[in-house]
């Protein structure tokens, strides 16, 4: 049924009736509850980041990290404003920690990713190791896992968050502790968790664990961007995707994070994709590169360190006018779990 059922008047003196007892047809809103394909208030998008990196150092003049707690700016989808929402089920924003800042030390049932922007030599602490942020690190906090952000060096820190704050918001289980301690105590040495976890080894007793989330925390950009080059010389290029890979939870196989897949990908120069669309609404991240991204009559053109949104459901292609590198991450884990991820190649 794709129309609600004609009213009469005996009907509208019903829904009056039952709707004092908090009660409503489900006929007469079907064809919005189960539509014949996905419809949202999603919209495409981008974000310039010289735009993002001005109104960012503005507001590192007008209020502290102590202030803030995390100085962010959210970055709306026009079809949710006022939600703090990207897409209908993530939340995106940028993140600027000045020189000689300390962003606090708490956890929370949301879990997080960082994809750094801009600066060096900053870092982060996730359960008690520290982990120096370069640009194009992929670095996780997992669920309820204590962090912390700091910045000893003489420039400003940028990086994207990407978080889960809508779907955990949808199952009201949000929960915020914060640290007793500025910046948690460091138990771990700088690399530990890469080593023995990102080596192709695993410690000889370990039994898998409780969370979900890679044991991993920092996948470092300069050895993905090794790997992206590598595969790019030996093929083949997938139509729809160039080489597309996803960060993976190294004990399970399975992605990095439980509810937002996370993914990196290189157009070569002059490449074109073909028509693709998924029903994952999806955040992208221009690292490397310049070139443009279609959605129907929309053009989204996009340059280094740009953000943009590709909608669920929405064919899709990109075009690369040099060699680039596209981050992403979604929804898709979620929706892998449950069955309903449905993807669209065109011609491919």
């Amino acid at each position: 049924m794709d129309h609600a059922p004609a009213e009469t008047p005996e009907r509208k003196a019903f829904y009056a009736r039952i709707d004092k007892q908090n009660m409503t047809p489900l006929w007469a809103v079907l064809s919005g509850l189960i539509t014949p394909e996905p419809r949202s208030g999603c919209l495409p998008a981008l974000w310039r980041f010289g735009d993002i990196r001005a109104a960012m150092l503005e507001a590192g003049s007008l209020i502290t990290a102590k202030e803030a707690e995390r100085r962010v700016l959210i970055l709306e989808n026009p079809g949710l404003r006022g939600q703090s929402k990207v897409t209908t089920s993530l939340y995106a924003g940028v993140q600027l920690v000045m020189p000689h800042e300390v962003a606090r030390a708490h956890r929370h049932s949301q879990s997080a990713l960082r994809f750094v922007l801009e600066g060096a030599g900053a870092h982060t602490s996730v359960n008690g190791e520290r982990t120096p942020m370069h640009p194009g690190d992929f670095i996780i906090t997992p669920y309820m896992a204590w962090h912390d952000h700091g910045n000893h060096t003489d420039k400003p820190m940028f990086w994207l968050d990407g978080l889960d704050i809508p779907i955990i918001q949808m199952l009201d289980a949000s929960f915020i502790e914060h640290h007793e301690e500025e910046e948690q105590p460091i138990a771990k040495p700088v690399g530990d968790s890469s080593a023995r976890y990102g080596a192709n080894l695993l410690p000889v007793d370990h039994r898998g664990g409780a969370s979900a989330s890679s044991p991993i925390f920092n996948y470092p950009y300069t050895r993905t961007r090794e790997a992206l080059a590598q595969l790019a010389k030996a093929g083949p290029l997938d139509p729809c995707h160039g080489i597309k890979m996803r960060y993976s939870n190294p004990v399970t196989g399975d992605h990095a994070m439980p509810t937002m897949g996370t993914f990196i990908q290189l157009l070569p120069k002059g490449f074109k994709t073909g028509r693709y669309r998924s029903t994952d609404a999806t955040v992208y991240v221009a690292m490397e590169g310049r070139g443009r991204s279609r959605l129907g009559e929309q053009t989204l053109d996009w340059s280094p360190k740009d953000i943009f949104v590709v909608p669920s459901w929405q064919p899709v292609t990109h075009e690369a006018d040099e060699e680039s590198v596209l981050f992403s991450f979604s929804d898709r884990p979620v929706q892998e779990k449950i069955g309903v991820w449905r993807e669209d190649r065109g011609n491919a």
